[in-house]
């Protein structure tokens, strides 16, 4: 009975978190005009999303400045986070709580902080990218941050040490031997990183050019319009990011089991 009541409490908390993206795909397939109303099966809304120049363009800007904010983010919370782990504890825990402060602070707040810092204090005009892609490293960096130091605090502290006593500089150890050990967290930080610039929306909207739409800030404006084959389109737009998140986790995942496999294949021989 135990074990009954468990599996319908994880059932029901599936059916709660993805019954809404289910719904939304499969209305992405018909040619329905609004959630609720029946519609015939229709590839429509895939053709409109692929032939509409308008949609992307701003798919293929919104993918760019993800995969640059990206990897900005993922190189300044590494090194963020090896400073961090090497510092003494004191520092440590000072860098650890302003590091919180950009996770649990709300995304309007950072938003309308840079632009004031970047547009009123330093004269940066918003018709650049400047303001937007600081912005979001902003926000995505501390997220990256968080995913690297648990690698860090996991590895073998020894062959650093080793590394050093062999005649390794401290720069050369750090890129031979810890980054290795930390790749899993950096990977990890920086699709987290992709994923929070994809699905940011506040401070995109107080630092973006204004002639420039994030899939975010797209999708709110286009709630708003008339036209229904441009909402409609967007219906595939989420159905092909949340299959596309859906494999990236499941691969992941494969990965990560494969790789802790043959460690332990490993140290069982």
């Amino acid at each position: 009975m135990k074990n009954f009541v468990q599996h319908v409490c994880v059932v029901f908390v599936l059916l709660f978190l993805y019954a809404p993206i289910l719904i939304l795909v499969g209305y992405s397939f018909t040619d329905a005009t609004m959630i609720g109303k029946i519609g015939g099966l229709s590839f429509h809304n895939y053709e409109t999303l692929f032939t509409t120049e308008e949609l992307l363009d701003m798919i293929k800007g919104t993918l760019l400045l993800a995969l640059g904010v990206a990897a900005l983010s993922t190189l300044l919370g590494t090194i963020g986070a090896i400073g961090a782990f090497y510092s003494k504890s004191g520092t440590r825990r000072a860098i650890e709580l302003a590091n919180q402060v950009p996770v649990v602070n709300a995304d309007v707040v950072t938003g309308f902080s840079v632009c004031i810092l970047m547009i009123a204090l330093f004269q940066v005009r918003k018709e650049t990218f400047i303001p937007l892609v600081i912005g979001q490293t902003a926000l995505c960096a501390p997220f990256v941050y968080l995913s690297v130091l648990p690698r860090l605090k996991q590895m073998d502290q020894q062959l650093y040490e080793a590394a050093l006593d062999l005649g390794c500089t401290p720069m050369k150890a750090l890129l031979r031997v810890t980054v290795p050990q930390i790749v899993p967290g950096i990977l990890s930080g920086f699709m987290t990183a992709i994923t929070l610039s994809l699905d940011d929306y506040f401070i995109a909207t107080y630092t973006k050019p204004a002639t420039f739409d994030t899939i975010s800030t797209y999708v709110v404006n286009a709630t708003r319009g008339s036209q229904t084959d441009i909402k409609t389109a967007l219906w595939a737009l989420s159905t092909l990011i949340f299959i596309a998140v859906v494999g990236v986790v499941i691969i992941m995942n494969l990965k990560g089991r494969n790789t802790e496999d043959g460690v332990a294949s490993e140290k069982r021989n």
